[in-house]
């Protein structure tokens, strides 16, 4: 009889592992579908300071262009 309950143990501890490797690669599967959504992230981030630098810079390009624009209006109005 004891040679069952042990078979039986074994069978029931057989399963728990199996169940606990599915489990895992559920979670290796979902951890490679959130690394490529961080990836993707990145890369959006990425080219929005990308864009944000490009306006910045032509932002300083258009206030250096205003602010000479106000000195030759300066220049016209001084006798």
């Amino acid at each position: 009889m004891g040679g069952i309950v042990e078979f039986l143990k074994f069978d029931e501890l057989g399963k728990k592992i199996n169940g606990l490797l599915g489990d895992y690669a559920l979670l290796k599967k979902r951890n490679l579908e959130l690394e490529g959504l961080l990836q993707n992230k990145i890369t959006e981030l990425d080219e929005a300071n990308k864009k944000m630098e490009g306006l910045r810079e032509e932002r300083d390009a258009v206030r250096t262009k205003v602010d000479s624009l106000l000195d030759l209006l300066q220049e016209i109005k001084a006798p």
